[in-house]
Order: structure tokens, then sequence, then C-alpha cells
């Protein structure tokens, strides 16, 4: 049988036991059509890149499905029908890795990435005064007269 891999984008106001009872409905197409769900992975609540019927986030789906054609037509037709399901891709591929995909496993490293205490900040431009105390006279902090100031010199 061919297998295809789809993706599914969910509305951001479900739950993620909702988004996975869409995915147990996919299977049950599938499995009503002698073809099986081989990979299953819940990506998360993610940001679009814009606007989808309202919403900026959205559940992300990726499910790997061994099934005929026409089993992959009805799902096509379902997931089109169903009104939470905001985009759906489908696409024939030749293996179903069973490792994690390449999104999963970039969050998981993003999850385990820690900067830790990097020192402390440096004065910043506005907030702090850059350092400057009452009564500091070093150079750098004293006025200056009003000529050197004017790029044409004081001419006009």
């Amino acid at each position: 049988m061919p297998l295809y891999e789809t993706v599914l984008i969910a509305r951001n106001d479900l739950t993620q036991a909702q988004v996975e009872a869409i995915a147990d409905q996919v299977g049950e197409i599938v499995g009503g059509a002698g073809g099986e769900i081989r990979k299953r992975e819940y990506w998360g609540l993610r940001g679009l890149a814009y606007k989808i019927k309202k919403n900026r986030k959205a559940h992300y789906m990726l499910l790997g499905l061994d099934c005929e054609a026409a089993a992959e037509k009805e799902v096509a037709r379902q997931l089109g029908l169903h009104e939470d399901v905001l985009r759906h891709m489908t696409l024939r591929i030749e293996t179903i890795d069973d490792a994690p995909s390449a999104i999963l496993a970039k969050r998981g490293d993003d999850r385990e990435r820690d900067r830790g205490f990097r020192g402390p900040r440096p004065a910043g431009r506005f907030g702090s005064g850059r350092g400057r105390e009452r009564g500091d006279d070093r150079e750098e902090f004293r006025a200056r007269p009003r000529d050197e100031l004017d790029p044409n010199g004081g001419e006009e």
C-alpha cells in the first residue's frame, strides 16, 4: 500500500485531547479501508505565519498513513469538512521514518537549552544613566562647550 504523511492544523481553542480525537477519527477512516496509522506526532500549539480564520496560533499534528489512495482521499475530504481543522496537507512518501521528525527534535533541543547566569548586565543607555553617579567629574561626563557640538562650528 502507498504511504502518506498528513499534517493537520487545528484551532487554538481546542485541547490536546480534542486534537487527538480528530486523529482518532482519521484512524477510523483509514482502519475501515484496511490501512493503519504508523506514525503519530503531536507538535503542540505553535504560532502561525499569518492569521487563518482569525487564529494566530494552532495545534499541529503529523500522521503517517499506510493506506490505499481511496482512503487517503476520504481522509482529505473529512478533514476539509471538519470545522476545527484550519488546514491540512498530505504528501505521498516512500518510507515512514520511526525517528522523531525534525520539528519534534528541534523543540526538544530548545527546551533543553539553558543559558544559565551570564553575569551582570552592563548599564544601559537610557535606564541607568550609564553608570554615572552624582558628582562624577570624569571628563567623559562633563558638558562640552557649545561650539564643539555644532557641526558647522558656530557659523551660519
